[in-house]
């Protein structure tokens, strides 16, 4: 489908240039959210009508995105959750979640300004992009741990994870396996004298 952007759009292009995307893509987002319309003469017309007033909306909420972009940038937040030894989570930390931490920290985002490509499914400390405008986007950090003493050592920069071969390391017990050949070496010397003694006894 053939559209004309009604704001910047990352990999697509600037306010209005015409474009084409996938239909889905145009139906299910830039469509419905207001960022394009159909290229179509009559949307070109009114396009044109609004340019005016679509550049001032957006140098306004560039510069409302900034003032948050400098208060937000570099932000940390903490993410409770129960993951096994080795780290991984039951579970996953998604765009909501991280969502709700910040706005618990007093800043106001919507989950689809976050960049999360994958969920995040391990403890840790991990880097994450916001973007709080077509042209501005900072980074804040989500420190996922299992407990608040956890998390306090991630962001002293301790890494509590866990490899899986360490944990099947940890199960073995080495000096166990050493103690058992030993301790079959001495049954089966023990059974020596008692075979020579019968011998001896039959010569007897």
């Amino acid at each position: 489908m053939q559209v004309i952007l009604l704001e910047r759009i990352a990999k697509l292009g600037q306010m209005g240039d015409e474009v084409r995307v996938r239909d889905g893509y145009a139906r299910n987002f830039l469509l419905p959210n207001g960022k394009a319309l159909r290229a179509t003469a009559d949307n070109r017309a009114k396009f044109e009508g609004q340019r005016t007033q679509l550049e001032a909306r957006n140098l306004e909420t560039k510069a409302e995105a900034q003032k948050l972009a400098d208060k937000i940038n570099g932000q940390l937040v903490v993410i409770i959750r129960q993951a096994g030894e080795t780290g991984q989570l039951y579970g996953s930390v998604s765009t909501r979640d991280i969502a709700e931490a910040l706005d618990q920290a007093g800043f106001t985002v919507a989950r689809q300004q976050i960049v999360l490509n994958t969920p995040i499914k391990t403890i840790g400390l991990h880097e994450i992009p916001v973007a709080l405008h077509p042209e501005i986007e900072v980074k804040v950090s989500a420190n996922v741990a299992r407990s608040a003493a956890e998390a306090e050592r991630q962001a002293k920069g301790e890494d509590l994870t866990v490899r899986a071969e360490d944990v099947a390391f940890e199960t073995f017990d080495p000096d166990a396996a050493e103690g058992s050949a030993p301790a079959a070496e001495d049954e089966a010397s023990a059974e020596k004298p008692k075979k020579k003694k019968a011998k001896d006894d039959s010569e007897a």
